[in-house]
């Protein structure tokens, strides 16, 4: 045909690339029309409507001019209409700029999941806006628009776009639809570094995407391009992007909204569209007007000062706390000279008392504590000290002045409830003398129960400590394996017989050299501090990447911050969130430093042959306190990982070490009075990992699976059994091919020929209360299934460390014992600090169970010096609670220290 050469140029010349269609277009002249081919070129004016009609024969051309000016930046925008139904032949519109060609089509295919095709008959695209340097300059561009159908009629116009320049700190409200973007500049105002992009809309769907976008030609404002530069996310009801002047060389950016065709990816449904007769199942979908009403809002950011003036805040709270352990320390050490001092005033032959040195004083109160008060009085440097928390000595309870708060339960030796030899202290069988004893110490005696039972209510007067103090210790440093004391069959035999007595004390649970029980809990420190290098340096690695893939997609729906208050510095999107774990770091810190102080006091209490030290109180053990305060400080190292880019991947990260601190603490809770049967570190690490694999599993699988939350809950109450076994027994049963066969003659014997009540009826108790909270728990678990798999499987732990927790309060108290100031106060500050901390932490800024777009729904604004959250505070809060709670389970039971170990019991 005539035409068709022309034809066939000047479709050319669309398919071009736009710099090189640019530069064609200028320099050659338009072709002429030949035969029935026709171009016709109009020039038209903005905000004008204008019906016209096109084929395939023809081609219009609109001519627009505006004037520019440098320091006014206007928008354009040109909106379209096809009238005509010709889905297979839409109508072609071109829009050809200075510097950038705009091209579309219409009906408009834009493609969601699975491919499905939504095609749209309004369109409306705003223009890229072109540099100039001049004052003023005049610039032209042209609308094509051209078809291969046979007739299509169209609407076009052109405005101008009102407030095409957004203001600071001004809302500004408009409409948006998937063929329908809107996009507004920004300029960066003078002294500002940075800003937040504030997004709000009244309706959470359809899904929309808020992008901000360097100003550069063309701009991507549609659904399947939006994400190809630029930083971006998904936004049902809010969305916040921080952005920073340094990162835009223009100190200008453009915002960008754009509905999206579906609403899968904010959470939403994806709707059923039942085709049409005969129609093909891959006919574009109407979708009609799904449009949303949005308003933006940019606001300056926090600047530099605020970021030292947080940081600065943040390390005066927690260094607080070394200056006032500090003055503590200072506070006790004076105290302690001057009741040193009195005492050595009190002990002088030269007072005029007519009491001799060693004798009984009037001012102690009871006659026959002579030697117990000279034994006192030259062996323990601080007697009168009050509780410590850096593990000086005590001063002498009522129990040594003859009114033992224990007398009334019967607990102690075997056999007996005391014993007046100063043998009873470290072993309580006895009556018959056998030789007991393991290499290189004194070879105590071991009786055999053969005379009447005496009561336990014997004063402690009667007991002296003379020859408690000068037994020998094993204090070398040879080494001694733990399994040395047990490999005779009658020291097996001789824990069978201890262990199971109704009424037990400390002494009987505390016969292991303590040398071999030290070496069996460094070892719970030295693992965890080699779990933590190992586990640690991958995460690091890995959260390095996370946010490198942010910061390079710009992709922020990876990571679930509080994007309306989210400070970057850096590379680092959310700094706030890292530096409120400082916390964990520096109190764990000084909680080991506190430990090191006890430890070198008790060293050199044993070096002096203290006999409060080497016989009194609760066994010193510090491995399982090293080790707590090892795992506090990688919680806050861990935590700071996660935070770097917080979602549902990595929040184990967070909650590993929080699993390991709830052991630990029952460990040492367990192991204060069961120094001997304490679970060694290898058992106890190897229990953590499974919950931890566990805690992966579910997080991965156990998100509405039936199966998994079955399988679980069996574990979970199996366990709990084994559990409860092992403590009721103290230890002394088997599992074995015969324990089904001793577990019903025990239910025989003791339910059905004959109803007896259990032996130990505290453990059984405790035991009976867990089974209950732990078999609710499971079923709670099975039948409601949460998402956040590692949060209940953390509120487990922590359920059943409280349980215990409060079992133990409830029997110290009932066994006579009290409890001192220090650790009074720790237990009711800490408590006020857990409620506080736990009000913040269910605020729920943000949550990776839900879409990106659904989690910004749950972000606020910044509440503490306008840089930390609601989140960041209960970083603050539980660091301090869990400090508290350290140092209330390290003083608990200092009211015991000049107690002898039979006089203590074991619950």
């Amino acid at each position: 045909m005539p035409g068709s050469g022309a034809a066939a140029l000047a479709w050319a010349l669309l398919a071009l690339p736009p710099a090189l269609s640019l530069a064609l277009s200028l320099s050659l002249p338009l072709p002429l029309p030949r035969g029935d081919r026709q171009v016709r070129e109009k020039e038209a004016l903005f905000n004008t409507t204008y019906t016209d009609w096109v084929d395939a024969d023809l081609l219009n051309i609109y001519a627009f001019n505006h004037s520019v000016r440098r320091n006014r930046t206007e928008g354009v925008r040109v909106s379209v209409n096809v009238l005509s139904d010709h889905k297979d032949l839409p109508v072609l519109f071109v829009v050809r700029q200075k510097e950038a060609v705009v091209s579309f089509q219409v009906p408009l295919i834009l493609r969601g999941l699975y491919q499905r095709k939504y095609a749209y008959q309004e369109v409306s695209r705003t223009l890229c806006q072109p540099q100039t340097k001049a004052e003023v300059e005049t610039q032209h561009f042209y609308v094509d628009v051209s078809t291969l159908s046979q007739n299509a009629s169209y609407q076009l116009r052109v405005t101008r776009v009102e407030n095409f320049v957004l203001r600071t700190d001004e809302r500004f409200s408009f409409n948006a639809t998937a063929a329908q973007p809107q996009y507004f500049k920004y300029e960066f105002p003078e002294g500002v570094d940075s800003v937040i992009v504030k997004v709000t809309s009244a309706m959470a769907f359809p899904c929309s995407v808020i992008s901000i976008q360097d100003i550069l030609c063309p701009v991507y404002d549609l659904d399947n391009n939006v994400a190809f530069i630029g930083m971006y996310q998904t936004m049902t009801k809010k969305a916040a992007i921080t952005v920073q002047k340094k990162d835009f060389p223009s100190n200008s950016f453009y915002v960008v909204v754009v509905v999206k065709t579906e609403d899968e990816a904010c959470g939403g449904p994806l709707p059923y569209y039942p085709l049409a007769k005969n129609a093909s199942p891959d006919e574009p979908v109407d979708q009609h007007n799904r449009q949303k009403m949005l308003e933006v809002m940019v606001s300056p950011a926090i600047t530099s000062d605020a970021y030292v003036s947080s940081m600065l805040f943040c390390l005066g709270i927690f260094l607080s706390f070394y200056v006032l352990t500090l003055v503590i320390a200072c506070w006790e050490s004076c105290r302690h000279k001057k009741r040193k001092g009195l005492l050595a005033a009190m002990d002088s032959p030269s007072l005029d008392t007519g009491t001799p040195r060693g004798s009984v004083s009037p001012l102690w109160g009871a006659p026959g504590l002579g030697r117990l008060t000279s034994s006192v009085s030259l062996s323990t440097p601080f007697p009168g000290l009050p509780a410590s928390l850096l593990g000086h000595a005590r001063s002498i309870p009522d129990t040594f002045l003859g009114h033992s708060p224990y007398d009334s339960y019967g607990y102690g030796s075997f056999g007996n409830g005391s014993s007046s030899s100063a043998e009873g202290v470290t072993d309580s069988v006895g009556s018959a003398d056998v030789p007991y004893g393991y290499a290189g110490q004194e070879q105590f005696k071991r009786r055999t129960p053969c005379t009447p039972p005496r009561p336990l209510s014997i004063a402690m007067g009667e007991r002296s400590l003379e020859n408690v103090a000068g037994r020998p210790r094993l204090d070398s440093l040879s080494s001694v394996e733990e399994d040395d004391y047990d490999t005779l069959a009658d020291i097996d035999y001789d824990k069978n017989v201890i262990r199971t007595k109704k009424y037990l004390c400390v002494a009987d649970l505390a016969r292991k050299d303590k040398r071999v029980l030290r070496k069996k809990y460094q070892i719970y420190f030295w693992n965890i501090a080699t779990i933590a290098v190992f586990y640690a340096l991958p995460v690091i690695q890995l959260v390095i990447t996370y946010q490198t893939v942010v910061n390079v997609t710009g992709n922020q729906d990876i990571c679930y911050y509080n994007f309306l208050c989210a400070h970057p510095l850096g590379n680092l999107s959310a700094f706030n969130n890292i530096l409120s774990n400082l916390g964990y770091v520096l109190l764990g810190l000084l909680f080991l430093l506190i430990i090191l102080q006890r430890e070198i006091n008790y060293n050199r209490a044993l070096m002096r042959n203290d006999t409060h030290a080497l016989e009194c109180g609760i066994p010193k053990h510090f491995g399982l306190f090293y080790a707590m305060g090892t795992a506090l400080m990688m919680e806050g190292l861990l935590s700071a990982c996660y935070h770097v880019c917080p979602n549902y991947t990595n929040f184990q990260f967070d909650t590993s070490f929080m699993y390991m601190i709830a052991g630990l603490c029952m460990l040492k809770l367990y192991q204060k009075r069961h120094p001997d049967i304490n679970a060694s570190a290898y058992s106890a690490y190897a229990c953590l990992a499974l919950v931890i694999f566990f805690s992966v599993v579910g997080v991965v699988f156990g998100k509405g699976n039936t199966a998994f939350w079955i399988v679980f809950s069996v574990i979970h109450i199996v366990a709990t059994l084994l559990l409860s076994t092992q403590l009721y027994y103290m230890g002394r049963w088997k599992l074995d091919s015969g324990i089904l066969r001793r577990i019903l003659h025990v239910l025989y014997t003791d339910c059905v020929r004959q109803c007896s009540g259990p032996m130990y009826v505290d453990r059984m108790v405790l035991l009976v209360m867990g089974n209950i909270i732990n078999w609710s728990l499971a079923a709670y678990g099975l039948i409601v299934r949460p998402n956040d798999f590692a949060s209940y499987l953390l509120a487990i732990g922590i359920c059943n460390l409280l349980l215990y927790f409060a079992f133990y309060i409830i029997m110290k108290l009932r066994s006579g014992e009290r409890i001192q100031l220090i650790p009074l106060l720790c237990i009711i500050s800490t408590s006020v600090v857990w409620g506080f901390a736990l009000f913040f932490f269910f605020q729920g800024l943000s949550t990776w169970q839900k879409t990106p777009a659904e989690s910004r729904e749950h972000n606020r604004d910044c509440i503490l010096l306008d840089f930390f959250d609601d989140h960041d505070i209960w970083h603050f809060l539980s660091s301090i609670a869990m400090f508290g709670s350290f140092l209330v389970l390290l003083t608990l039971d200092d009211d015991l220290d000049c107690v002898q170990r039979d006089k203590i019991y074991v619950f």
